[in-house]
């Protein structure tokens, strides 16, 4: 391999190590309860109990006058979908600012793989649909196939036991990130039917509160949390999707610590009046609701969602379904096609070849891991088809078989390397010299994309 060429999955510092293990470490225990969900929600809706699982459902409860009248499903969807977006806010802003994606040159191939894995999967479903001759509105789907459920992903890789090393782990979190940029924009511009731009301006006044707090690092939950619903409450009133509320409130919570500030308040309600400069905001409030998002709010989001009919001919109407015929082949091939291929188009032009302990095969069993779609696609199957709807309910169960077939393919190919993946582990974890930090990590100042 020729040294002067930049390396693809190189081994990253110890400290971006630490901080995706952390990440992914709540994201594994959020992506098991969120399977958990489903099937109890499958199992809910399939049993002679059926009635009982849609009347919860769909419980209407809220203030109409407010435009808050929602029903339970509709409450985990617009309510706690926020609070993941809140969260996913808050990380994109820290990747862009201090993470993998600050600088061009570790950006470019997350970003460039993400992107053709949001393109393929959704030129796929556009060509299926059109082809079969589809009607009744298919094309709105275009976006299901699109969105990398990273929780699931990882549920995955816990279940199989795989020993991914930290680079690609990096990637495949990096991945996501990106990939939920791209949901967002697309949730906000292409699955907005109607709005109403005086409330949508008047969101931005609690936003902007909001922001002026934080900024000065006060963090009192007794004036944020207010201020968040107000933003919340306007935004779904304006006719905006309710979680985008979600992601400006993250992305205009401070990332880099400042040296002065006025006050801060903590999560707990006490005050402090100066500051401590490597105070972090939102690390912070990241370290405390991630938790609760990938706890609670997308596994009662799933739980909700999930429960569709597959007895009594809905499996059948499912695969007589064109649009749900287009979203399994899209996550299945389509993001393969699309991650592989960007990865493999960047190493071309940018004549960059993998690190030494890796192969193409990897990048394929990412690619296939790619394409477990989950939280986001059944929230854009609900936005394009309408809740409850046959064809959101043919989706819905062609979003689960695509990502159950991505899943099991995935495992036959990254279990195939678990004997590499196994050793680099062993490697990343050795501390010969005893100071805490394995030795593979020990220089963190080297050229980009280069280690020792």
């Amino acid at each position: 391999m020729n040294p002067l060429r930049p390396r693809l999955f190189a081994r990253t510092t110890w400290q971006e190590a630490q901080r995706v293990a952390a990440a992914l470490r709540t994201e594994t225990v959020g992506g098991a309860l969120l399977l958990a969900a489903a099937v109890a929600a499958m199992a809910w809706a399939n049993s002679p109990w059926f009635a009982s699982y849609a009347s919860l459902r769909d419980w209407p409860s809220g203030p109409a006058s407010w435009h808050l009248r929602l029903t339970l499903g509709q409450w985990a969807a617009d309510g706690l979908l926020a609070l993941f977006f809140f969260v996913a806010g808050l990380e994109l802003k820290r990747e862009f600012l201090v993470g993998e994606l600050r600088t061009p040159a570790k950006a470019a191939l997350p970003v460039a793989a993400a992107l053709c894995g949001v393109a393929l999967p959704a030129l796929g479903y556009a060509v299926v649909v059109t082809t079969a001759g589809a009607g009744g509105g298919a094309l709105r789907g275009w976006a299901i196939p699109t969105a990398t459920d990273i929780a699931f992903a990882l549920a995955v890789l816990a279940v199989i036991g795989t020993h991914l090393p930290s680079a690609l782990r990096s990637f495949l979190l990096t991945l996501a990130v990106v990939d939920d940029v791209v949901a967002i924009t697309i949730i906000a511009v292409f699955y907005t039917r109607s709005l109403d731009l005086g409330l949508f301006a008047a969101a931005l006044v609690p936003l902007a509160a909001f922001a002026w707090l934080v900024q000065r690092r006060i963090a009192a939950w007794w004036l944020l949390v207010p201020l968040a619903a107000l933003t919340w409450g306007l935004v779904h009133a304006s006719g905006v999707h309710a979680t985008v509320a979600g992601v400006l409130l993250g992305l205009v919570v401070p990332v880099r610590p400042r040296r002065r500030a006025t006050r801060l308040s903590s999560l707990r309600g006490h005050v402090d009046r100066h500051v401590d400069r490597h105070v972090d905001l939102a690390e912070r409030f990241e370290h405390r609701l991630r938790p609760l998002s990938a706890g609670v709010a997308v596994p009662v989001f799933a739980f909700f969602a999930a429960g569709v009919r597959v007895v009594g001919g809905g499996f059948g109407d499912t695969l007589a379904d064109e649009a749900a015929l287009a979203v399994v082949l899209a996550l299945v091939l389509g993001k393969l096609v699309g991650v592989f291929g960007g990865t493999w188009v960047f190493a071309r032009f940018t004549r960059a070849e993998l690190d030494d302990d890796l192969a193409w095969w990897d990048v394929a069993g990412l690619s296939l891991l790619a394409g477990i779609g989950f939280t986001v696609s059944l929230l854009v199957g609900e936005l394009a088809f309408g809740a409850g709807s046959p064809r959101d309910e043919h989706v819905k169960l062609a979003v689960l078989l695509g990502s159950v077939i991505a899943a099991t393919l995935a495992t036959i190919v990254l279990r195939a390397r678990n004997r590499v993946y196994r050793r680099l582990a062993e490697l990343e974890s050795r501390d010969d010299d005893g100071d805490g930090v394995p030795d593979c990590f020990a220089v963190t100042d080297v050229e980009p994309g280069r280690r020792r």
